[in-house]
């Protein structure tokens, strides 16, 4: 089985990202082939600066090596290191019916959001689906907001077989059900887009204020806390916490005399545990960038094995030789 995700450098990774996509997509490469890639032409959609998408580019790749990812079993690269990715867009966009990149909700709600709507968000969801056909990607595990580009990809590839035969494999989401998307600081659902994320290795005092911040409903200290469904804080906690220790912070809630503050507190103190082993070996990696970037050249010569024998089927199939 191989397995392809990626995850743009768009700005710093959050705990959302992490238990929303690196840590599934972490497990879900013990059980197969996995490459998993930094989307940096996906990230320039939004991201000008040529030195922040350097920048983004590495931390991505420091953040998932400290998180876990490893290189000896996951093939580990830069998108931009495998330029047949944009000759397969560049292809996939033929195939591809307008009426269904205008549909996409990301699409939509980019514009919402004030983006531009430059032709690189628009197809977004084309170049997805080359990243994950190039590599002839069977899994792909994303999440629930990713769903439709997933399934644009899956019509598309489908389209493209109907059309010129069996080139591609047809892949499969992998929607984990138990994999819960976190609440930012505000409420709303935690993006970089809506700026209220607590990153994974943020600075100390930074993150202590933005946990601080965590938005709450006004009731007093002494009142009972029992709508456990919008109490941010304790859906932050379970997330880092085990379920016993999620248990007895929600019991004290429950009980009264334990104020929305308290909480936060021990959501901090947890947080920081929880993180701890992956901010050390992060300061290890950081003194060794050269590693880091061997391992993304050598993740990059796997990729492009494939790739190059995925292009030559889609040439000779197209008539482009």
């Amino acid at each position: 089985m191989r397995i392809l995700s990626g995850i743009k450098p768009s700005g710093k990774l959050h705990i959302g990202n992490y238990f929303g996509m690196m840590r599934p997509a972490l497990e879900l490469a013990q059980k197969g082939e996995a490459y998993y890639f930094i989307a940096d032409y996906h990230a320039m959609t939004t991201v000008t600066d040529p030195a922040k998408l350097r920048s983004n580019s590495l931390d991505i790749a420091l953040d998932f090596l400290a998180c876990g990812l490893d290189p000896s079993k996951t093939v580990f690269y830069r998108q931009s290191d495998v330029p047949q990715v944009t000759e397969l867009t560049s292809i996939l966009l033929n195939l591809t019916p307008v009426p269904m990149l205008e549909n996409a909700h990301a699409y939509k709600d980019a514009i919402a959001q004030g983006h531009k709507p430059n032709g690189g968000l628009f197809t977004y969801p084309v170049l997805m689906s080359a990243d994950i056909l190039i590599v002839q990607g069977e899994r792909v595990p994303v999440g629930k907001d990713q769903k439709q580009h997933l399934e644009i990809a899956r019509d598309i590839a489908g389209a493209f077989n109907r059309q010129y035969g069996e080139v591609f494999v047809i892949p499969e989401a992998d929607i984990q059900p138990d994999v819960a998307t976190l609440p930012g600081i505000d409420g709303r659902k935690m993006s970089k887009s809506y700026n209220n994320t607590i990153e994974i290795f943020g600075d100390e005092k930074a993150t202590r204020k933005k946990v601080m911040s965590v938005v709450t409903d006004s009731q007093p200290v002494e009142a009972p806390k029992t709508d456990f469904d919008k109490n941010i804080p304790l859906q932050l906690y379970k997330a880092v916490a085990t379920p016993e220790k999620a248990r007895e912070l929600q019991a004290k809630l429950a009980a009264g005399g334990f104020g929305y503050g308290d909480a936060k507190k021990e959501l901090l103190a947890t947080l920081t545990d929880y993180f701890a082993p992956f901010r050390k070996k992060r300061e290890e990696l950081v003194k060794n960038l050269d590693y880091v970037q061997e391992i993304l050249r050598k993740g990059a010569e796997r990729a492009n094995v494939v790739a190059t024998e995925t292009m030559e089927r889609v040439r000779l199939a197209v008539g482009l030789r």
